[in-house]
């Protein structure tokens, strides 16, 4: 879906060029996509006929999953090995194991490799009622080679579509397994054999567990509906609606940036194919505005990153959640809201801060898709909204996807634009199935290391180890949870990133007393702020490519402009209410408060109030954002006193002397 959004966005013609765009704007416009996959191997550009074979098979794959997910169930362990060999397939043929290997043809070893992936495939279909009597406890040589097999298979896809981080963090589980024996302290465990472990790994204990579970349902479906959006062009009206309505306003392009975010994001789930698919529309209009390179494509990554934190779909990891804790989707979905809506109004006060200090203006209304008749298709917001309406009048998220999927068809037949006939159907289906391979891949691989961990009972120990650590206190666990989150999804995807954590971090702050709710939500929100946080920032790296600026200062900008996200997880950790728990009132007034506290902490990094702020001023500023954000009405009222001293000082000639010099 990113690829063919970027595509789409190329082509549109809402903004046009002005006469003095100079020759360095227009290349940038030019700019190619860059691969959607995060740490994507190289693609094969395949022969006519292997294209059409890998066309055909993408389209059946999507198709099967919906209608086995909607229409004609089978057994979980069927399902979840077919969408595992399937892709496995797939990913062997489009992607090359090294960029030196051929470019233009399938050799040999892939071909094999696909032909064990479908005799693995084969084995679950035709032993299947022996694997589910036997599966962990009894095994058959047949068994082991099965799991061998599609173990390394795993590991191989794994890493030519997502890098070699994710396989080398599971082949060390796998070594431990093995290891555990020779290991002191609470490392030590009793061991496994090869028979006993591959056999446990793959079945429903590991990498056809819970990880695949969810991409093999919620994933693919809620990546369905974004395919279909791109399709039908539906996600073009987000970008459009942004531009109309922000789009003439101070720094309007930017604005328009992190509104596009908010929405375009919410049916994605990937950081990266965010800031492609909309990068390279709305980075070169914020540089014809007067944004620099470095703060252009920090702006573009911090919005995309949002996009996973977003209800109603959020990001895959958010799925995970659901089936790790239990919780209804639909709760996990409203928690998101309140830290969303702080997220995303501390990017929109920094754009507007930096616009402030820079003196940049909007674009010409010209250059802007006419208001009135962008609100005339408010419809194209049916598939949002009948998938909000759906999950909250009690369907499944899968029903509830479906629905939205047939609700973007119809949508897109009132539009006209792109109506979904027959073609665009088969586009979609094969676009879904391109934009989800990934993540069946690093799902499959995390399915490993959640597999080893329920095996060896690391979890519980390393539970024992976070509470040794943080000497029973809370927020230093939190502190140490924070890290390990951030360190694994610099080198991974979130959804991997954040099962690792889960599975590792969530059961030691459970015996602290963190509630479920809040210990996986602040999990999952710092896997997703790494992909702005150096050393390693896939986002901001990804934007900094399509702004050719420098990656490390993009990083650092998007660290600031995202600075806000760092500390609303401490901030639901210590008040529940901003996660939606409790009564109306202290959720509101919770609300408002951390709203002043994320705008005045905005203030203070950017140093500008009414005017721009002395160093004193900053601090001063800081603090009181610093007390807003505690949840207690005492830090409350003086965080606002000391800001209202701030502003009135600042308009003293003592502090106006400070600020010139």
């Amino acid at each position: 879906m990113a690829r063919a959004r970027s595509e789409a966005a190329r082509q549109s013609n809402t903004v046009a060029a002005p006469a003095s765009e100079t020759a360095e704007t227009a290349a940038e416009r030019r700019e190619p996509a860059l691969e959607t996959e995060e740490f994507a191997g190289p693609r094969r550009r395949l022969p006519a006929g292997w294209s059409r074979v890998v066309r055909a098979l993408a389209v059946l794959y999507a198709l099967a999953h919906l209608l086995v997910l909607n229409l004609y169930p089978v057994d979980p362990w069927l399902f979840r090995a077919g969408h595992l060999c399937v892709a496995a397939v797939l990913i062997l043929l489009l992607f090359r194991p090294a960029r030196r290997a051929a470019a233009d043809r399938v050799p040999i070893y892939d071909l094999l490799l696909s032909a064990a992936a479908i005799g693995v495939f084969v084995y679950v279909w035709v032993e299947l009622d022996g694997l589910l009597f036997r599966a962990g406890a009894m095994w058959t040589w047949g068994d082991v080679a099965m799991g061998v097999v599609g173990t390394l298979i795993v590991f191989e896809v794994t890493r030519r579509v997502a890098g070699a981080a994710l396989p080398i963090i599971a082949g060390l589980f796998v070594l431990y397994a093995f290891l555990g024996p020779y290991l002191p302290g609470v490392l030590h465990h009793r061991g496994y054999d090869i028979p006993r472990f591959f056999t446990y790994i793959f079945s429903d204990q590991g990498i056809l567990g819970i990880t695949t579970s969810v991409s093999s349902t919620y994933v693919i479906l809620f990546v369905t509906l974004g395919a279909f959006m791109g399709a039908s062009r539906i996600s073009d009206y987000f970008n459009d609606l942004s531009l109309a309505l922000f789009g003439r306003a101070r720094g309007g392009p930017a604005k328009a940036t992190v509104v596009s975010g908010v929405l375009f994001g919410s049916i994605s789930g990937s950081a990266v194919a965010n800031v492609v698919a909309s990068g390279t529309f709305t980075i070169p209009m914020m540089r014809r505005v007067g944004y620099d390179r470095a703060t252009a494509g920090a702006i573009e990554a911090t919005s995309s990153i949002g996009g996973q934190i977003t209800p109603p779909v959020l990001g895959a990891g958010a799925f995970l959640m659901a089936e790790m804790t239990g919780i209804p989707y639909a709760t996990i979905a409203v928690a998101a809201i309140l830290p969303c809506w702080l997220f995303y109004v501390a990017c929109y006060a920094h754009v507007e801060l930096h616009a402030r200090r820079h003196g940049l203006v909007g674009l010409p209304r010209a250059e802007l898709p006419p208001l009135g008749g962008v609100l005339r298709k408010l419809y194209l917001f049916a598939p949002l909204a009948v998938l909000v309406a759906a999950l909250y009048a009690g369907f499944s998220p899968l029903r509830s996807a479906t629905l939205a999927i047939l609700a973007t068809i119809v949508a897109s037949w009132i539009a006209r634009e792109a109506p979904l006939g027959p073609r665009g159907i088969l586009a979609a289906l094969e676009r879904a199935t391109m934009d989800v391979l990934q993540l069946v891949a690093v799902c499959g691989c995390a399915g490993i290391v959640v597999g080893v961990i329920a095996l060896t009972g690391i979890g519980g120990r390393f539970s024992q180890l976070l509470l040794g650590i943080a000497s029973g206190h809370a927020l230093l666990a939190m502190v140490f949870t924070m890290v390990i989150a951030l360190v694994l999804g610099m080198g991974m995807p979130t959804t991997a990133a954040y099962a690792i954590a889960a599975s590792v971090l969530a059961p030691g702050l459970a015996r602290m007393g963190v509630e479920p709710l809040v210990a996986h939500f602040f999990i999952f929100y710092f896997a997703v702020i790494s992909g702005i946080t150096p050393p390693v920032a896939l986002a901001s790296f990804a934007a900094a490519t399509l702004a050719r600026s420098d990656p490390w200062k993009t990083s650092w900008i998007a660290v600031k402009l995202g600075l806000a996200a760092f500390i609303v997880p401490f901030m639901f950790y210590a008040s529940p209410v901003l996660l939606g728990q409790g009564e109306l009132g202290p959720i509101l007034f919770a609300t408002a408060t951390a709203t002043c506290g994320v705008i005045l902490l905005a203030c203070a990094t950017d140093g500008w109030l009414s005017g721009p702020l002395p160093l004193l001023g900053r601090v001063l500023l800081g603090a009181a954002a610093g007390l807003l954000m505690v949840p207690e009405i005492r830090t409350d009222l003086a965080g606002l006193v000391l800001a209202g001293l701030v502003f009135a000082f600042q308009r003293w000639p003592v502090f106006g002397r400070s600020a010139a010099r």
